[in-house]
C-alpha cells in the first residue's frame, strides 16, 4: 500500500484527538485531512472534492454524537470507510455502531499496532473487529433476534428517540426539550412513552440509568 490514504478524526476531547493525530501521521502512507469535535464540525468541514479515506469516530460526544454521524455519513458518503475508536465496549454500543454504517472498532486502550492494522484491514478488507469486538458481536447474535432482550432493544431505537433520552438526561424539562428539538409537547410525551415500553422503564431516572449504562450519556 503505497498510496496516501486521508483520515479524519472526529472526538471531542481535545488533547486526546490531538495526539491520535499526531501518532497517526506517524504512520506511513496515512495522514491527517482534518479533525473535528463532533459530527456537525465533520460534516462543515467536509469538502465534497477531497473526502477522507476513513473516518476514525467517537460515539459519546455533544451536538451529534457518532451514531447520528456515522448514519450521515454511511448515506451521503458510503465510500466512506467509518471506524468506531471509543472506551465503550459494551455490546449495545458496538451493535449500534454497525448498525449505523460502521466497519470496524477499535478501543481507545488499543495499542497504535493495532490502530494501524485496523486502517489496512478497513481497506483492504472492508471491515476489522479485533477478537474482543468480534466474540462479543457472535454473543450478540443470538440476543439481538430476541425483541425483549436489552441489545435487540437499543439497537431499534430510533434516532429522535435516542436524541430524546439524552436531553432527557439533563436538567432540561420536558417543555425546554419540546424547544430544542423542535416539536410539541405532545410528541415529546410520545417519544417518552415510547422509551418507557420499549425499555419496560417508567421513570424518568430510569431512563437515565439506562442511558449511563448503555453509553448514550457520559457521567
Amino acid at each position: 500500500m503505497s498510496e496516501m490514504k486521508y483520515i479524519a478524526v472526529v472526538d471531542d476531547h481535545t488533547m486526546f484527538r490531538k495526539g491520535i493525530c499526531a501518532l497517526i501521521n506517524l504512520f506511513p502512507t496515512y495522514k491527517v485531512l482534518f479533525d473535528a469535535v463532533n459530527g456537525q464540525d465533520f460534516i462543515k468541514q467536509l469538502q465534497p472534492r477531497h473526502v477522507p479515506d476513513i473516518v476514525l469516530l467517537d460515539i459519546a460526544m455533544p451536538e451529534m454524537d457518532g451514531y447520528a454521524t456515522a448514519n450521515w455519513i454511511h448515506v451521503n458518503y458510503p465510500d466512506i470507510k467509518i471506524l468506531a475508536l471509543s472506551t465503550m465496549d459494551a455490546e449495545t454500543a458496538i451493535i449500534k455502531m454497525i448498525k449505523s454504517g460502521a466497519k470496524g472498532y477499535v478501543l481507545k486502550d488499543a495499542e497504535p499496532a493495532e490502530l494501524k492494522q485496523a486502517f489496512d484491514e478497513v481497506l483492504s478488507r472492508g471491515y476489522y473487529y479485533n477478537e474482543l469486538v468480534s466474540r462479543k458481536i457472535i454473543q450478540s447474535v443470538n440476543l439481538l433476534a430476541d425483541d425483549k432482550n436489552g441489545i435487540s432493544t437499543f439497537a431499534k431505537l430510533s434516532d429522535r428517540e435516542l436524541a430524546f433520552l439524552k436531553l432527557a438526561c439533563t436538567e432540561k424539562t420536558y417543555f425546554e426539550i419540546a424547544k430544542e428539538m423542535f416539536v410539541s409537547e405532545r410528541t415529546v410525551d410520545g417519544y417518552r412513552d415510547a422509551l418507557f415500553k420499549k425499555l419496560n422503564i417508567s421513570t424518568r431516572v430510569g431512563l437515565a440509568m439506562y442511558a449511563v449504562k448503555n453509553g448514550i450519556v457520559k457521567m
